[in-house]
């Protein structure tokens, strides 16, 4: 062997060695939001939560003494490469936990990916509920958490005192079970059937100017309302046909689902005064926790050269991201494990205090319990509460309003990854 080959082959052990230090030195997640595509105006800014969560955790010394390295995909919008992404980086990039997806239609396209492979995937977004997966962490609200409240506030007389109600929503899963969750729950507390009006559009669907003719008669005799689950861009052009046609806050008020301070930033917001929106977090929050916390995402944004830099805003799912992720690193290090058998247990009861003030991973089902919040949408693009729950509420992610009252109030609780080992036995 000549001396310049042993010098070569050196120099390859150690790079190799070198690698192998690095590798074992990090711990890799997965980030599994659209980054184009209808629902891009929505996610984008989950993945930048997340990336802001990961940087303060390594700037902090990492996870058991590793540092987070972050694997980011697009599934561009497209649900069945929701489930191609999922499996690449379960299998591929062979990631600890992916933080993802808006959609519950994303949601439901990974789910057997997560539950074939026993990932783990920390979800965000509020949902419908129906639903109990050992694999999946919802950090976002089941329908007792938004839902069921925003309805009861419309019916209520500080709400207003609404007895009619169009159910407006993109055409997928979440929004029609909202909408029958919904319904039933209407329809419990005795608003008749020709009062409740269903209807559903496309993803990206633009043209409204045929629904809100039709909400707009559905109004003229007053006490009307629209509950909304309208998802992703198709918003812009709702709000605006609204408007439009003259409707207002005051003729016929819209209460959101799916609409929050980042979606209001490509909205001409002095068409939207007043109309309202139910989520668990503001950022209108006023807290010193979540001062600081609006102030470093903003810095973050500026600092990556995002668009929006310092005018970017934060809003519920935002927060719910970049909550998941210290949930999983305190999970982790009180498991003294990556692993996600080990792991998953150890966020039962576990607690943080969020930008929305403290909230506790409920001691059984996966989900979190959290304040609920209606707020009035400001001229500025933010929201004014006008109604909080008092204290948190704790998540029910099987509605008794999904099936007949007597069988729900039986199923309501029946999500317990303690005693039933979850998932889907509804016996």
């Amino acid at each position: 062997m000549t001396n310049k080959t042993h010098k070569l082959m050196l120099a390859f052990l150690l790079l190799l060695v070198s690698m192998t230090a690095k590798a074992e030195g990090e711990v890799k997640i997965g980030i599994l939001h659209s980054l184009t595509g209808t629902m891009a105006i929505s996610e984008i800014s989950l993945r930048d939560s997340v990336l802001m969560a990961v940087d303060e955790i390594n700037a902090k010394g990492g996870v058991l003494g590793k540092k987070i390295k972050p694997v980011i995909v697009d599934p561009a919008s497209d649900w069945d490469k929701f489930a191609e992404k999922a499996k690449q980086l379960l299998l591929t990039d062979k990631v600890s936990v992916v933080f993802g997806c808006w959609t519950s239609v994303s949601r439901k396209s990974v789910l057997p990916v997560f539950e074939k492979n026993n990932g783990l995937l920390f979800y965000p977004v509020q949902y419908e509920g129906v639903e109990c997966s050992k694999n999946v962490i919802y950090t976002g609200a089941t329908p007792n958490q938004q839902l069921i409240p925003a309805a009861a506030y419309m019916m209520s007389k500080e709400g207003g005192g609404y007895k009619k109600f169009y159910l407006l929503g993109t055409d997928y899963v979440f929004p029609r079970t909202a909408n029958k969750i919904l319904k039933n729950f209407l329809l419990a507390k005795g608003v008749p059937e020709k009062n409740i009006i269903e209807e559903y559009t496309p993803f990206h669907h633009q043209d409204y100017q045929t629904i809100v003719a039709k909400i707009k008669k559905f109004a003229a005799g007053g006490k009307a309302c629209v509950l909304s689950t309208i998802n992703g861009d198709s918003n812009v052009p709702f709000y605006k046909e609204f408007s439009s046609q003259g409707l207002t806050s005051a003729t016929c008020p819209i209460m959101a689902f799916s609409v929050a301070e980042d979606e209001l930033r490509a909205m001409d917001t002095k068409f939207l005064v007043g109309h309202l929106a139910a989520w668990n977090y503001f950022q209108s929050t006023k807290s010193p926790e979540n001062k600081k916390f609006v102030q470093a995402f903003k810095k973050y944004c500026k600092a990556k050269k995002l668009p929006g830099g310092l005018k970017r805003v934060t809003d519920d799912p935002i927060v719910w991201a970049y909550t998941g992720v210290y949930l999983w690193a305190a999970a982790c290090e009180k498991a003294k494990s990556f692993d996600v058998d080990k792991v998953r247990p150890a966020l039962y009861g576990l607690s943080f205090n969020s930008p929305g003030g403290k909230v506790t991973m409920n001691e059984k089902n996966h989900h979190l319990k959290k304040p609920v919040l209606i707020g009035s949408i400001l001229k500025d693009g933010q929201f004014k509460t006008v109604w909080q729950s008092k204290g948190l509420v704790d998540p029910l992610p099987w509605s008794k309003y999904f099936w007949n009252i007597s069988k729900g109030e039986k199923q309501a609780k029946a999500c317990d990854h303690v005693k039933r080992g979850g998932t889907y036995d509804l016996k």
